[in-house]
């Protein structure tokens, strides 16, 4: 049995990620900020019949609270073969370049940037432990520079300073690390889901939950031959997925 940790799974995509995972077989831990919340998801989830989930209370801005996950995990397996660095932040209001303020900023990093990386530095050697470890950043289109510089880009008129840019920090994130880890078992890459109906966007989105996880679960399962060190967004580029950083 394989074994996969999902950030911020208790709702939305997070906690679509964890269902769809654990449908296929994967032993889930559940990462949650809020515990209670973390209780309710694996309650739903086992009132459904899937049972091979359990609840770890993850709150990716706080040290200890990733040590003590770090913990808890490596005490109950020595292998963790998926990561999913999902949690996430907007940033609030405004977000333009001149009025969004710094303290938005330090927030959004902190989650967005700072989180993934906390948790990706605790849980690494458990991951080199795995035969096919696969790490995915849930990333957004909205990061890509190159898109975001296209006046022909659908979104290009949907400019926001914090969101964005730490999305594309992530991305940057993820080429390196993808790097680093090339001569291993390891496959890393940044996933947008797609513009989909959550609270995150107050539920503007057009996709659904299904279908952003089923976007991000197939990264998560690629095989060997896979790609590593890409950029996908199937809502993007339907033939390949692959858009530009």
């Amino acid at each position: 049995m394989k074994f996969a940790l999902v950030t911020g799974a208790n709702k939305s995509i997070g906690f679509e990620v964890a269902q769809q995972l654990a449908q296929k077989g994967i032993y889930v831990y559940l990462g949650s900020r809020n515990l209670e919340h973390g209780i309710e998801a694996v309650d739903k989830l086992k009132a459904m019949g899937v049972n091979n989930v359990e609840v770890i209370q993850l709150d990716i801005t706080n040290e200890e609270s990733v040590a003590n996950a770090r913990k808890e995990i490596g005490g109950k397996t020595k292998v963790l073969d998926i990561l999913i660095n999902n949690a996430g932040m907007y940033g609030g209001h405004p977000q333009t370049a001149l009025n969004a303020t710094i303290d938005q900023f330090k927030a959004a990093y902190d989650t967005n940037v700072y989180g993934v990386v906390r948790v990706t530095q605790a849980f690494i050697d458990l991951m080199t432990e795995s035969p096919e470890p696969r790490i995915v950043n849930v990333s957004s289109s909205q990061g890509s520079i190159t898109l975001h510089s296209d006046p022909a880009y659908k979104y290009y008129d949907y400019k926001g300073a914090v969101y964005l840019s730490s999305k594309s920090a992530l991305n940057m994130y993820t080429v390196v690390l993808a790097y680093e880890l090339k001569n291993t078992r390891f496959k890393v890459n940044a996933i947008c889901p797609g513009y989909t109906k959550t609270d995150f966007n107050g539920n503007r989105g057009t996709g659904t939950v299904k279908s952003a996880g089923n976007r991000i679960v197939k990264y998560a399962l690629i095989d060997n031959d896979g790609p590593t060190g890409k950029f996908f967004s199937e809502e993007n580029n339907p033939e390949t997925g692959e858009i530009p950083w």
